[in-house]
C-alpha cells in the first residue's frame, strides 16, 4: 500500500538492554503492531516482537530499507540495537536534512534504563574477566589476597572525602564497589554450601535496611535522631546476641580509632573499669601504649576524633617536611 499524500514516518525504537526484551512501553507495542519493524540483526526483541505478531525484517543496508518502507507503508520502525545505534540515527538524520520531503524522523524509548541499571553492567563485566579467557590475575586471586586492596581503596575514598573532592570521591567508590562485585565473582567459585554471589550480598543488605529502619519502612514511631538510633541498635542486639560490648569491633582498623571505639562500647554499656596504670616497671612499649590509650580518652571526652587530629597533624607536618626539601628561592 502506497501512502503519496501523506509525510512517511521513520521511528527509531530505542530500549535498554538491561530489561526482559518485551518490556515495552503501550506506545512502542502499538507502533510496532501497526507497522512494518525493520532490525540489523536476530536477537531476543526480534523474537519477542514476531511473538507478539509483528512483522520483522533483517537489513543490513538500512537506510534504504527504511526510506522505502515508509514510502510504501507510511510508517517504518527501527529496532535500534543495544547501543543506540547513534550512527545510522546520524545517518538519517542527514540525509532527512537534504531531502525534507522523503520522511520524517523519530525517536521513541520503548523502554528506559531503571536506576542503578549500570549496576548490571559491572556484574556483566567482572563475569566476563573472572571467566575462562578473561583476566588471568583477577582469576588467581582469593578473597585473602584481594583484602589489601579493599582497605586501601576505602582509605582513598577517605583521602577525597577529606579532600572535599567529590570528583575523586566518584572514582573511588568506583574502585571500591569494584572490590565488592570482585569478591562476589570469586564466591561463586566455592564449593557447594558455601558459596554465594553478588545477589546474596544486596539482598542482605535490602534485608537489613529495612529490618533495621521500621520508622520508615514498618509504621515505627521514631521522631528523632536518638530514637532513630536506638531502634537501630536494639534491632541490632536482637539479630546478633552478643556475649560481649565489644564483640562485633573491627579489630584491623587503626590502633587510635580503634581504642576510641572500644572506649564507646565501653561507655554506651556503662562498664565502668579504670585505664591501665603502667609502673616504672613496664616495658616501654607498655607505657607508651597506656599514654596513647588515656590521651584518646581525654579526646572522647572534649569531643575529639583522636584519630582525625593525628591525621592532621601528621600531614600538616608533611607539608611543613615537603617545605623544606624545596630550595631557597
Amino acid at each position: 500500500m502506497t501512502v503519496p499524500d501523506e509525510t512517511a514516518r521513520i521511528v527509531l525504537l530505542v530500549t535498554s538492554p538491561r530489561l526482559p526484551a518485551g518490556l515495552l512501553t503501550a506506545a512502542a507495542w502499538d507502533v510496532v503492531r501497526a507497522h512494518p519493524v525493520l532490525a540489523a540483526a536476530e536477537s531476543e526483541l526480534t523474537t519477542a516482537v514476531r511473538a507478539a505478531g509483528a512483522e520483522v525484517t533483517v537489513t543490513d543496508d538500512p537506510v534504504p530499507a527504511l526510506l522505502a518502507t515508509a514510502a510504501a507503508h507510511g510508517t517504518a520502525t527501527w529496532l535500534a540495537g543495544p547501543a543506540g545505534d547513534e550512527d545510522l540515527a546520524r545517518q538519517l538524520g542527514l540525509r532527512l536534512a537534504r531531502e525534507p520531503g522523503l520522511a520524517e524522523l523519530e525517536l521513541m524509548y520503548g523502554s528506559w534504563d531503571p536506576p542503578g541499571a549500570r549496576l548490571l553492567d559491572t556484574v556483566t563485566v567482572m563475569d566476563r574477566l573472572l571467566s575462562p579467557g578473561g583476566d588471568p590475575w583477577k582469576r588467581a586471586q582469593t578473597h585473602a589476597t584481594l583484602a589489601q586492596f579493599l582497605l586501601e581503596e576505602c582509605y582513598e575514598a577517605y583521602d577525597a572525602i577529606a579532600a572535599g573532592d567529590l570528583v575523586a570521591l566518584r572514582e573511588e567508590l568506583g574502585d571500591v564497589l569494584l572490590q565488592v562485585v570482585l569478591h562476589a565473582r570469586l564466591a561463586e567459585e566455592l564449593p557447594d554450601g558455601e558459596r554465594w554471589n553478588i545477589d546474596d550480598v544486596a539482598g542482605g543488605l535490602v534485608a537489613k535496611m529495612i529490618r533495621r529502619n521500621p520508622h520508615v519502612f514498618a509504621g515505627v514511631s521514631a521522631e528523632t535522631i536518638e530514637e532513630i538510633t536506638e531502634n537501630w541498635e536494639q534491632i541490632k542486639r536482637t539479630e546478633k546476641p552478643r556475649a560481649s560490648a565489644l564483640d562485633g569491633i573491627a579489630l584491623s582498623q587503626p590502633a587510635l580509632a580503634l581504642a576510641a571505639k572500644v572506649l564507646h562500647r565501653a561507655d554506651r554499656a556503662g562498664l565502668e573499669v579504670p585505664l591501665p596504670s603502667p609502673t616504672a616497671e613496664s616495658a616501654p612499649a607498655a607505657r607508651l601504649g597506656a599514654e596513647l590509650l588515656a590521651t584518646v580518652a581525654r579526646s572522647r571526652a572534649a569531643g575529639l576524633d583522636a584519630e582525625a587530629a593525628l591525621r592532621q597533624a601528621t600531614l600538616d607536618h608533611a607539608a611543613t617536611l615537603r617545605a623544606a626539601e624545596r630550595p631557597a628561592e
